[in-house]
């Protein structure tokens, strides 16, 4: 809008002031594009307010999930653990529950040894009281008609002699016992102890019947017999004792499990044998097939293979023979030939060649024509990168696109547009 001054009349007149329509209109233009601009950004503010928001929602989401997975997975770590030592718990109970039922069982066990010793002890100890009691009780019934048998008013110092002879005997016992300690040889003494037995048991039998009766006569000889039998007995149960010799009992039950021992060797010895005799022939009817196995597939083979076998000296073609044999006729080690030497590097150049087909090989450098930089780029928040072949266009050096692909490409270019306006 402009004034105008004209003079009339020699007056100044002041003009109407008159509008610029192309101002108005670029004022007009102007604040479209600044309330279009203002409202772009509003929008874009929002969107990326929203797409914010959307953003922390999912990462809360996630951070929500993760949370729950950690602490699923720290209880269920938690229940292995207690698991684990609910487990140990009770293998250590079990333990020591077994331990301490083996330290029962060992003390009962002891326990009863001991006892079964003490009981052992106990009754050897009162066997032994015992069997000196009964000797001395036969002293003193066969003493008397011994010295009866030696008295004489002119010689009554042969009163003595039943002593002697009642004592010898006894000393001699204890010589044997001695022996017995020390390990020694007692047969002597235990042979001189019963000559002793029997003469003081001869003296009483003799003169029991000439100056008594045949019951007295036959009651002091048995006790001169039995007070030296008793403890010689005992002595004898000392002796087997040491040496370990075995019961009767003991023996037969030795004697059937060593029987039951030797039954099984000898059948565990015929299983071994029926089994060994069953392989070798088992072992002598395949080599025979695979006698006839080469004789039959590799007939030149075996020829030069039983020739060079009796070259050798060998009754038989070994593995040794038939290797030499199989190198000398077809030049390779037994399960190679020519032939499958051939198929298998044929097969590996088919390997070879069907691998550099397979999915997820190095295809060829052909430039696809949907990855042409003919497009406005995009702009993104990651780092753009340029195409990697630049040139100069031509006119027709691009197929055409299909339908849905300009359609596609008429959007990106559209959306790059108006984020270069904003």
């Amino acid at each position: 809008m402009s004034t105008a001054i004209d003079k009339v009349n020699g007056h100044a007149v002041t003009a109407e002031p008159r509008f610029d329509p192309v101002a108005l209109a670029e004022a007009a233009a102007i604040r479209s594009r600044s309330e279009a601009e203002t409202e772009a950004r509003l929008t874009l503010a929002r969107a990326e307010a929203k797409a914010v928001e959307v953003k922390a929602a999912e990462e809360a989401e996630k951070q929500r999930i993760a949370n729950e997975r950690a602490a699923l997975r720290f209880e269920r770590e938690q229940a292995e653990q207690r698991a684990k030592i609910a487990e140990a718990n009770r293998k250590r109970e079990e333990s020591e529950r077994l331990a301490a039922e083996a330290d029962a069982k060992a003390e009962a066990e002891q326990q009863a040894e001991a006892m079964a010793a003490a009981e052992i002890a106990e009754a050897d100890e009162k066997w032994r009281k015992y069997a000196i009691r009964f000797a001395v009780v036969c002293g003193i019934v066969a003493l008397p008609v011994q010295i009866a048998a030696f008295w004489n008013p002119e010689a009554w110092w042969l009163v003595a002699a039943p002593v002697m002879l009642e004592g010898g005997s006894w000393v001699v016992q204890r010589g044997a016992a001695a022996a017995v300690a020390n390990r020694r040889p007692l047969w002597h003494y235990r042979s001189i102890a019963w000559l002793l037995a029997f003469v003081a048991a001869g003296i009483n039998l003799w003169h029991g019947l000439a100056a008594f009766d045949p019951a007295t006569a036959g009651a002091t000889a048995f006790a001169s017999l039995a007070g030296p039998g008793v403890w010689d007995l005992h002595e004898h149960g000392r002796i087997r004792k040491r040496d370990g010799v075995l019961s009767r009992r003991e023996r037969k039950a030795q004697e059937r499990a060593e029987w039951r021992a030797a039954a099984e060797k000898a059948r565990t010895e015929a299983t071994a044998r029926a089994e060994k005799e069953a392989a070798e022939k088992a072992a002598a009817e395949a080599a025979q097939q695979l006698a006839v196995d080469r004789a039959k597939y590799f007939e030149k083979v075996w020829d030069h293979a039983v020739m060079l076998a009796a070259d050798l000296g060998e009754t038989t073609v070994t593995e040794a023979i038939w290797k030499r044999a199989k190198r000398d006729i077809e030049g390779t080690d037994p399960g190679e030939s020519v032939d499958i030497i051939r198929g298998r590097n044929i097969a590996a150049r088919r390997v070879e060649a069907a691998r550099s087909e397979a999915p997820g090989g190095t295809p060829s450098k052909v430039t696809s024509t949907q990855r042409a930089s003919q497009m406005p780029p995009i702009k993104k928040p990651r780092v753009y990168k340029p195409p990697t072949r630049r040139g100069r266009r031509h006119a027709g050096d691009t197929p055409k696109y299909v339908e849905a692909a300009r359609k596609q490409a008429a959007i990106t270019a559209k959306n790059a547009a108006l984020e270069e306006q904003k």
